[in-house]
């Protein structure tokens, strides 16, 4: 399996992601955000800047954390579908494999979001066929509030648009977080799964802890992902001391505690890691 990591946890600066991902063996990017700025907002500069410096430094992407789908469902799909064109250009200019996104807030906050699934589908639907001839997949995370943000609608998902190139990306702390419990979770999505995050949750606290240390079954999930011969990639997104709508933070110190919590597992269960 191969450690990647939202950088923008360690610091804003591109240097600072670096030289801390380098420490950790930390091989790939999950690209979010450098200076500050969205990865779907780089002007031109900043894109050649991340692009060269992360291949000098033997470094890859290996998903765009974009944003896409953490709107409301009622937002204007054109505007949206713009740019999700960008991730996918931003997946193409980094050689990414995957791309991040999620599917959809209700109207307003508290209104059932199940409404309108007919529309949440047919979105889906419109960016994997967007994609359809380039050389990149979907992966849909379950974050808290969406349409998928629970095992059963997420498996909705992805039975209904019924294509490779939309699949899960697996995050146990958001299971957590919505009141479920990840290896159920699990044993529903584990099919359709292709990336993981490693975050994990204290369920009672509502708060982000080192993988292994919360109730999102962390370990035995490693442990069976292993045994199925998965050799993707396990993508830190701690949120030890931050943790926002659109981004997290955890700083260089905590960052480097939560690849070592995660080592820590892999070491134990005998699953071994690329470059670390």
């Amino acid at each position: 399996m191969k450690l990647c990591g939202f950088a923008d946890e360690i610091a804003p600066e591109l240097d600072e992601q670096i030289r801390c991902c380098k420490e950790t063996g930390v091989t790939h990017f999950e690209l979010r955000g450098v200076y500050g700025k969205n990865v779907l907002d780089f002007d031109k500069s900043v894109r050649i800047e991340v692009r060269s410096k992360l291949k000098s430094n033997g470094l890859a992407v290996a998903s765009i954390g974009s944003p896409i789908g953490k709107v409301k469902i009622n937002e204007p799909w054109e505007r949206h579908f713009e740019r999700f064109k960008i991730a996918v250009d931003s997946a193409e200019f980094f050689g990414a494999p995957m791309i991040r996104i999620f599917s959809y807030y209700p109207p307003e906050e508290g209104q059932d979001i199940h409404k309108h699934r007919d529309e949440v589908i047919r979105r889906m639907k419109a960016k994997v066929d967007y994609i359809k001839s380039r050389d990149v997949t979907l992966a849909h995370e379950n974050e808290k509030g969406i349409y998928g943000d629970k095992g059963k609608d997420c498996l909705d998902l992805l039975k209904s648009v019924d294509s490779p190139k939309f699949r899960a990306a697996f995050d146990f702390g958001n299971f957590v977080q919505v009141g479920e419990n990840p290896l159920e979770a699990w044993r529903m999505i584990k099919p359709y799964a292709v990336h993981i995050h490693i975050k994990d949750v204290i369920a009672k606290e509502d708060r982000a802890v080192p993988a292994g240390m919360g109730d999102g079954h962390i370990e035995e999930i490693l442990v069976d992902l292993k045994n199925g011969g998965y050799a993707g990639f396990l993508s830190l997104e701690p949120h030890l001391k931050a943790a926002g709508q659109f981004s997290g933070f955890s700083g260089p110190a905590l960052f480097k505690m939560a690849v070592e919590a995660l080592k820590g597992i892999c070491a134990r269960n005998g699953i071994e890691l690329a470059g670390a």
